[in-house]
């Protein structure tokens, strides 16, 4: 009888000891948008144990500034034992080299080295990804697309974006696109990138706020105190806020019919006819038989840590 030898393993110091005095390692997050870096600490369930928030002068900040920022938000790793970091970032990432390479909004970040520089913070191994493409993966992972192999996740307000899970895979390029210039109208307002007409232009933040001080609804609104107000002229720009949403939804429906449609941001202070306007307008638009009906949830979190927990989920899918 022939008898194998298991390999020789080195027992660390942390398996000496008893099973009840080890901590157990915990995952890092990281998001990275214009003016603002979140960073958390997470269980392995998904649950968020610390977080520090910062922030920087998108449109001024040098990359020392943004250094800067990246270290106050890793103080919160601190003595953790990270499993690993992963990092949703806004405009174009490249996975491989972890580098984003740009950022309309934050001429910074272009070319910005943040697997680099989180790496030499924490000592773990980081990896970076697309913010669109790392919500989905938090709602998959910890969040109500659990159990579903196709939905579309989607961020709303300052960002908007929309990860599409189709079959088991995120259906985009690594470091792809959000969908946030999408071509909705030939003819419509310059956005940030150049270009003209994008989704970006009609559907975020920026274009409500515009939109309310056109209508003579003050400086300083938000979408929450629009649903407030209940006149008319409120109540006209909410719905057609709503449907400049569904303009972009309705391409991802048509493209990949996910069927159930995860609403993240600014969107949850719509209320319940916010989310109606954008899950009607997407049943209207199915034009083929057999296709899932389109079902719009709003996510119910008191704070929307979606791209946070895309990040863990990023770190166990590399597990």
């Amino acid at each position: 009888m022939v008898h194998k030898r298991s390999p020789l393993r080195l027992v660390t110091e942390a398996e000496t000891q008893p099973a009840a005095s080890r901590v157990p390692q915990t995952l890092g997050a990281v998001e990275l948008v214009p003016g603002r870096v979140r960073a958390a600490v997470l269980s392995g369930a998904g649950r968020i144990l610390e977080r520090v928030e910062t922030a920087y002068d998108a449109s001024g900040a040098t990359p020392a500034d943004i250094d800067t920022a990246l270290a106050e938000a890793a103080t919160v790793f601190a003595g953790q034992d990270l499993r690993g970091v992963g990092v949703a970032a806004a405009g174009l990432v490249d996975p491989l080299t972890g580098l984003i390479r740009e950022v309309n909004d934050v001429p910074a970040l272009h070319g910005y080295p943040v697997t680099e520089r989180l790496g030499a913070l924490t000592g773990a191994s980081v990896r970076v990804e697309h913010r669109a493409r790392l919500q989905v993966l938090g709602d998959r992972w910890f969040g109500a697309g659990r159990g579903r192999r196709t939905f579309a996740s989607v961020s709303t307000g300052e960002v908007l974006g929309v990860g599409v899970l189709y079959d088991g895979d995120v259906m985009a390029p690594p470091g792809g696109r959000s969908g946030a210039h999408m071509t909705v109208s030939a003819g419509g307002e310059r956005c940030t990138c150049g270009n003209r007409g994008c989704w970006k232009t009609v559907a975020t933040t920026g274009w409500l706020g515009a939109r309310a001080r056109a209508e003579g609804l003050g400086d300083d609104v938000s979408l929450a105190s629009l649903v407030g107000r209940g006149d008319g002229a409120a109540d006209r720009v909410v719905e057609e806020y709503a449907q400049n949403l569904a303009l972009g939804l309705v391409n991802v429906q048509q493209l990949f019919a996910p069927g159930l449609f995860i609403l993240h941001g600014e969107a949850r202070e719509g209320g319940e006819g916010f989310r109606t306007v954008v899950e009607e307008r997407l049943r209207a638009a199915v034009a083929f038989s057999g296709a899932e009906q389109p079902r719009v949830l709003v996510s119910t979190a008191a704070v929307d840590d979606v791209a946070l927990l895309g990040c863990a989920g990023l770190v166990l899918s590399h597990g």
